[in-house]
């Protein structure tokens, strides 16, 4: 007998955990077999993947059948299975434990039984009689079956468990498992026939979706079914009607649905889950042939298509569920005929992993981001895009039709094999933590000995090793994703000999076509410019383009994307910084191909500057600068060009790129709207003070401010509006140089609103004094004489976005203290008067200004609910209230120049309802945030929502909407526009 230290340290190299517990066990194993004896089952027990799982199993077992420590070590074969199976599945070995005899079912040939012998074996299990092609059974004899099935799925695992590579049988053993549950639901029926009067009446059809249908079931899952039933056929035509054929089939159904899902003493089988049929659970549960073929010639969805591509009969009226096949199997090919259907369905999927709890980020091994659907996806896309063609990749299996993608030339070989390999390992470990407990889990074990058990069952030194292989997995199953779908397009195009990649130029434009490209033939021609050539820079552009097509795929406009890309490229493609900077930055490449595909303007703007891609893949590259930092770049560049028109284009071009960061970062989504407006606000003074004093040169200038109006005082300015201001000087400026200050206003407006390659910046004077009829320089003392006698209230309205703007800031702030504030903020509020002209100047706006013919309700701006109707709403609360309250905080904040701070002043100092308020400023914000979106998806200024769908989707995918959500932004806006309506006419117009 071995001394107890040496047997405990045996234990513990064997992997054991509690060497106390199993050296006390292993001590009677020596007494009962001796130590030869001890020693096999010690060896057994160590190649199990939980070695204390399995001791203790095999205990179990002795304890409950006498002698069988010595039939173990009298058959090594056996011995090993059982420790295998009991190490797996702590599940199994109570069951073993409760009876001992189905251990004897391990022995001898273990090999896969055919679907027929699995179906004769349950059938005869409940006393039914298997030759007969409509077997009924006793319905108390369920637990027969439950038994017989937990013998043969015992069985399936002992040979599992017992494979020289799990990996490798993998597919054979999911597709013993789907045979099974094949007897298991035609035995179900059996029993389901034995207790439902009149089942004779009734033909019905079992149809098998989901990995059952795809011959791929995991040990513990449900099953995935859809019914049809028919009036079963007398001598004299059919038994009954239709409608009673399907009350009969619902009651055998619902039996069915009862037998399988039932917990009893003797356990439970696979779920019954008929969800996928039409309408799901809110639909009928059984349907005829004349019901399924209405619903899916004229109402299923493509995804609905998509899930009856593993459909095959399964049970019963085999020749009924075939007919069903029959007919949906040409809809499964023609699915991917509909416009957006693979974006759809790749929508579907980052649906599915945004909605994953945060706490099983990176354990989820089939719904996780690079996970077992990934894989299965794009199998299921690649088969229905090209199996409309080629009929060879009409298979229901992953893994067949994996490898018949690869063997048809639809994914490269390499990637092919990647991909199968990534599939088998992460089914393996779906099954083995399936196992464990016998239940529906995809989780990757987050406990220790969890960890260590799943490790030891694929091979792998310890939880370590686990961790690193399955990270490994999953991102490279992101990435080949991507490489499956567009690489063998590259090879189609670029000419390059290959030996793995066989895909014709016109299934390369199916593929595109079906990926969201309008033009495929255009951006084939742009992917062969792109890739040709032998050139370092052709070399890695095709490294990168797989990856950016995907990329440009998921973007509003996939074929501008890609043209954009073309044109950057030719641009930027020998520079060493750009392709490096897209291959090896992923954030970088991933972000230029955001905005290549989404915005005109940003592209615009790019392709005159290239080098500004450079701010993409660092976040603090795209922060909006100081408008210091910015003033200050600009006046450096000016100062080194002596030509006034040449000091002004490089003000224009710093402002340029200050505009493409913005537009970048608006893009991403790294700006707020009141950050946006702040930071464009920031430039465009800039830009005015630094082309001021480039007007300057050469004139005698006196004091001299340019105060801000209108959105820009508000510092609310959007992509596409002027610059409102006026101009004013100081007092003691002599006449000469009061001719020189209008000589440079007229120059600066001339150097910045010019058109040309530069975003114009046009100065905008007509708030001014007497508007386009007044002088465009005054005094301070001019300016407070007319205020004082003249100002009318419309003037008093433009007042309320007045604020210090460029030039002698000290000056302006002087003009809007002594002067301004007065007219803007009366103390005396308005009278009925002014309160009546304010109304009528809205009425008239509202009724010249709407383009003649426009929808009104498309008009962002001036449309029921927009832009217009909010400010004035606000704007006439400030004139009421802003000068005469006694509350020193509303009277602060009613002050201000933009639009959303006054509002929530009026709201907190109750001069508004709080839900008033809130309707207002989300009608106003979702208005400016579609204003800027048309703007950066079309490259020209426009207040109206396009009319045209390809427009209005690119400004919905800009707004964060996704695929097929086009209507949820415009009824979105409606609803706000709507109720922002109805708050004006309470509030404005009373």
């Amino acid at each position: 007998m071995p001394r107890a230290e040496s047997l405990s340290a045996r234990l513990a190299r064997l992997g054991v955990a509690d060497v106390e517990r199993a050296a006390a066990v292993a001590q009677g194993w020596v007494e009962s077999v001796g130590e030869d004896g001890c020693q096999l089952l010690l060896d057994a027990v160590g190649g199990a993947d939980d070695p204390d799982w399995a001791l203790a199993g095999i205990a179990r077992l002795a304890d409950e059948r006498p002698g069988t420590l010595a039939e173990l070590t009298g058959d090594p074969g056996w011995l090993r299975r059982v420790a295998r199976v009991l190490g797996a599945s702590l599940a199994l070995g109570r069951q073993v434990a409760a009876h001992p005899q189905e251990a004897d079912g391990w022995r001898g040939d273990i090999s896969r039984r055919p679907a027929a012998l699995l179906r004769r074996d349950l059938l005869e299990a409940v006393g039914a009689d298997a030759g007969s092609p409509v077997p009924v059974a006793d319905p108390s004899r369920a637990d027969d079956l439950r038994d017989a099935y937990r013998r043969a799925l015992a069985r399936i695992v002992a040979r599992d468990t017992t494979a020289a590579d799990p990996l490798v049988v993998v597919d054979d053993v999911a597709g013993e498992l789907a045979d099974l549950a094949d007897a298991v639901v035609e035995t179900g029926l059996a029993l389901a026939r034995g207790q439902t009067p009149g089942w004779e009446l009734c033909r019905l059809g079992v149809v098998a979706l989901g990995k059952a249908g795809a011959g791929e079931l995991n040990y513990v899952s449900d099953v995935d079914v859809l019914y049809v039933a028919e009036p079963a056929d007398g001598p004299d035509g059919p038994l009954c009607d239709p409608a009673r054929a399907v009350a009969v089939g619902a009651a055998l159904a619902g039996a069915l649905h009862r037998i399988c899902s039932a917990r009893t003493a003797a356990g439970t089988i696979w779920p019954i889950d008929p969800n996928l049929r039409p309408e799901g659970q809110h639909g009928p549960l059984v349907r005829t042939m004349a019901s399924h073929r209405a619903y899916y010639e004229k109402w299923a969805k493509g995804w609905e298509f998509q899930a009856m591509l593993k459909a095959r009969p399964m049970a019963g009226d085999l020749a009924l569920a075939g007919e069903f096949v029959d007919l949906v199997w040409p809809m499964v090919w023609s699915a991917a005929d509909d416009a957006g259907f693979v974006h759809d369905v790749q929508a579907m999927r980052q649906r599915v992993i945004s909605l994953l709890p945060a706490a099983q980020d990176g354990l989820e091994i089939k719904l996780g981001a690079g996970g077992l659907r990934d894989i299965e996806f794009s199998v299921q896309l690649l088969q229905l895009v090209h199996g409309r063609a080629d009929e060879r990749l009409r298979l229901r299996g992953t893994f067949g039709a994996l490898e018949a993608l690869v063997a048809y030339g639809y994914v490269g070989r390499l990637d092919g094999t990647d991909l199968e390999a990534a599939y088998r390992l992460e089914r393996v470990l779906e099954h083995r933590v399936q196992l464990a407990g016998l239940r529906r889990t995809h989780l990757m074990p987050s406990d220790e000995p969890g960890r260590r058990r799943l490790a030891r069952s694929i091979g792998l030194s310890g939880p370590d090793e686990l961790d690193t292989t399955w990270r490994a997995t999953t991102r490279r199953v992101l990435a080949l994703r991507r490489h499956v779908f567009f690489s063998p397009i590259l090879e189609a195009v670029a000419r390059i000999p290959s030996a793995q990649v066989r895909l014709t130029s016109q299934a390369a434009e199916t593929r595109l076509a079906a990926l969201g490209y309008g033009d495929p033939a255009a951006a084939l021609r742009h992917i062969e410019a792109l890739s040709q050539g032998m050139s370092r820079r052709a070399e890695i552009q095709r490294q990168i383009l797989p990856v950016m097509l995907g990329w440009f795929a998921g973007g509003p406009n996939p074929d501008y994307g890609l043209l954009a890309f073309r044109q950057v490229s030719d641009a930027l493609g020998s520079t060493p910084w750009y392709l490096a900077a897209l291959r090896d930055g992923a954030a970088t490449a991933e972000q230029f191909a955001k905005v290549l595909s989404s915005s005109r303007y940003a592209v615009d703007l790019l392709l005159r500057n290239p080098q500004s891609a450079s701010l993409l893949g660092d976040p603090a590259g795209l922060a909006p600068r100081s408008r210091e930092a910015v003033l200050a770049e600009m006046r450096n560049s000016a100062r080194r060009h002596e030509r006034a028109d040449d000091a002004a284009g490089a003000v224009r071009a710093v402002r340029r790129s200050e505009l493409l960061r913005l537009a970048m970062a608006d893009l991403i989504g790294d700006l707020e709207l009141a950050d946006f407006g702040r930071a464009l606000t920031d430039v465009a003074s800039a830009t005015i003070d630094a082309a001021l004093e480039v007007a300057g040169r050469g004139l005698d200038l006196p004091p001299l401010a340019v105060v801000a109006m209108g959105r820009w005082g508000g510092r609310e300015l959007s992509y596409a509006s002027d610059a409102d201001a006026m101009v004013v000087i100081a007092d003691d400026a002599s006449p000469g140089r009061q001719r020189d200050a209008a000589t440079a206003v007229s120059r600066l407006r001339l150097l910045l609103g010019q058109p040309g390659p530069d975003p114009v910046l046009a100065i905008d004077l007509d708030l001014r004094p007497e508007g386009k009829n007044g002088p465009t320089v005054r005094t301070l003392s001019a300016y407070a004489a007319y205020y004082q006698r003249w100002a009318s209230t419309w003037e008093a309205q433009a007042l309320l976005r007045a604020d210090v703007g460029a030039g002698d800031r000290d000056l302006a702030a002087q003009l809007l203290c002594d002067v301004v504030d007065a007219v803007r903020y009366p103390a005396a509020g308005l009278a009925p008067a002014q309160v009546s002209e304010i109304r009528k100047l809205k009425a008239r706006m509202e009724a010249e200004r709407m383009p003649r013919g426009a929808d009104p309700s498309s008009n962002v701006k001036l449309g029921p609910g927009g832009l217009s109707d909010v400010e004035w709403v606000v704007q006439l609360l400030q004139l009421r209230h802003a000068g005469t309250t006694a509350d020193a905080t509303l009277e602060a904040g009613l002050r201000g120049t933009t639009t959303l701070g006054p509002l929530a002043a009026a709201r907190d100092g109750g001069l508004l309802d709080a839900a008033d308020a809130d309707i207002l400023r989300g009608a106003w914000t979702m208005a400016s945030k579609l204003r800027n979106a048309i703007m950066l998806a079309r490259g020209r200024a426009s207040d109206v929502i396009p009319p045209d769908a390809r427009d209005v989707a690119v400004v919905a995918g800009i707004l964060g909407y996704g695929r097929g959500e086009v209507s949820a932004m415009l009824e979105e806006h409606s609803r706000l526009a709507r109720a922002a309506r109805q708050v004006m006419e309470r509030v404005f117009w009373e």
